[in-house]
């Protein structure tokens, strides 16, 4: 992925764009200087400053662009002018234009699965999960009944969670995933907190990736494998800094979802790669499989729009 800025001299907002941009991702980000109006209409940029990204301005509204070499206003979230995007705002704009692939797919089609939620299905979802971050497993049901308040059961609302394929049960109408977790042992291990922190397992890497973002910011430490080779992959995310080892990791997303439950079609193929070449040689030995290489940034910023906004709020740290 290619970021760069366009901008006039002495920008005012130049420096907490970049510095914005450095919050959310590790992708280098280039400036463009640009001084005359001719200049703004070759590279496109409709006022200072200008983020492209791989060459499109993902803030561009439908008109045509009036490019020119003055200072530029956007309308955050509220529809309050501003003289940068959020960071929430930036994060979106790089998911939606990482890939045309794995990444537009896994996010419509989770996102897709929750949006119908009723407040009642919302509620058994977040104590499902709630119970996963803190004990590493589901509840029982007789813990969730008490939710159900509606006549339906919560056999019917769990019924409803997996057919919509937020939750998944087994033969025996059990709870054996909750995205981002499983209840069965899977290749990552996720833990939660401090040395003494809770250890779950996550249905891939994204789902991994997502864990922190979803519980607040909460430190995680995800411990992996090269779905190729089996060499270990680390990745540490410690008061909101992500640090990855080995640092050329990367991740394979499969662009089959949609094509059934995530646990069955995709989540088996999201894997960790030691580097890009390891990812690349796995991709050619399974050319049955649809997929994207995605670098960190782009794997983190997935994991974050997907889980990010499942609890809310957070869940407590343990003991406060």
């Amino acid at each position: 992925m290619k970021l760069e800025v366009l901008h006039v001299p002495d920008c005012p907002n130049l420096p907490p764009l970049l510095d914005r941009l450095a919050e959310i991702t590790d992708v280098p980000v280039t400036t463009r200087l640009v001084q005359s109006d001719a200049e703004a209409a070759e590279h496109g940029m409709a006022g200072s400053p200008t983020l492209l990204i791989d060459g499109v301005d993902p803030f561009a509204g439908e008109e045509p662009c009036e490019c020119g070499v003055a200072c530029r206003l956007f309308r955050d979230e509220h529809g309050r002018l501003v003289p940068i995007p959020t960071a929430e705002q930036l994060r979106d704009a790089i998911i939606r234009t990482a890939t045309t692939g794995g990444v537009a797919a896994l996010t419509g089609w989770r996102q897709a699965c929750r949006v119908s939620l009723d407040p009642v299905e919302r509620a058994v979802h977040q104590a499902i999960l709630a119970a996963f971050a803190t004990t590493s497993w589901p509840p029982q049901l007789a813990e969730l009944s008490g939710l159900v308040s509606d006549g339906r059961g919560i056999e019917a609302v769990l019924a409803g969670l997996h057919r919509r394929d937020v939750i998944r049960l087994d033969a025996e109408g059990r709870i054996a995933v909750a995205y981002p977790f499983s209840a069965a042992p899977t290749g990552h291990r996720v833990r939660i907190g401090g040395p003494d922190g809770v250890t779950v397992s996550a249905m891939c890497a994204v789902d991994a990736l997502g864990i922190s973002a979803m519980l607040g910011g909460r430190d995680t430490v995800i411990e992996s494998v090269d779905a190729a080779t089996g060499a270990p992959i680390t990745i540490t995310t410690c008061s909101g800094r992500t640090s990855w080892q080995p640092a050329d990791a990367v991740v394979f997303l499969s662009t089959a979802a949609g094509d059934g439950p995530s646990a069955d079609c995709c989540c088996r193929d999201l894997n960790f790669f030691t580097d890009r070449t390891s990812a690349q040689a796995w991709s050619a030995a399974h050319p049955q499989v649809r997929g994207d290489i995605v670098d960190q940034a782009t794997a983190e910023l997935l994991g974050a729009d997907l889980f990010g906004q499942l609890l809310t709020p957070s869940i407590p740290e343990e003991g406060s």
